[in-house]
């Protein structure tokens, strides 16, 4: 499936960013059956429904003509949103100082979920500062780092 979302984000990448966005992510996932082709674009000042349909319009098209995907899948083009999941060094290096929620896949003191600021990450771990001190977590027991937008 990694080839899948590569294919699609190299042929996403020049639409996206003609339609003034960045290319947050790309998903190739099964849900109640059905596979689902996602495309989370990001921007300055927040993504439009105008700008979804800048890159899904064009983008469609090339899937069509490239078709990387054998069977039928549904394609969505979305906002990563204010609570996105952070992937990518880039994302991580981006957010720094962010508030974040992190999910661990077993639990750690009696808990498998941990919220704070993002600390500096790298060599696969990720750093987050809590009250009262810090909390390092390697990359293989993380289950999901996402932004924990405050309000």
């Amino acid at each position: 499936m990694a080839k899948v979302t590569d294919a699609v984000a190299a042929l996403a990448l020049p639409v996206v960013e003609r339609a003034g966005c960045e290319l947050w992510d790309v998903e190739y996932v099964k849900e109640a059956g059905t596979w689902f082709l996602r495309v989370y674009i990001d921007k300055e000042g927040g993504v439009s429904i105008d700008d979804c349909e800048a890159v899904s319009r064009p983008l469609s098209d090339l899937l069509d003509e490239a078709d990387p995907i054998e069977g039928s899948y549904t394609f969505e083009v979305s906002s990563a949103g204010a609570d996105r999941p952070l992937k990518k060094p880039e994302h991580f290096a981006r957010f720094q100082g962010a508030e974040v929620e992190v999910k661990l896949y077993r639990p750690r003191e009696g808990r498998k979920e941990f919220a704070g600021r993002l600390g500096p990450c790298s060599d696969g771990q990720v750093v987050l500062e809590l009250e009262g001190g810090e909390a390092v977590f390697a990359q293989q027991e993380i289950a999901l780092v996402r932004l924990h937008p405050v309000f």
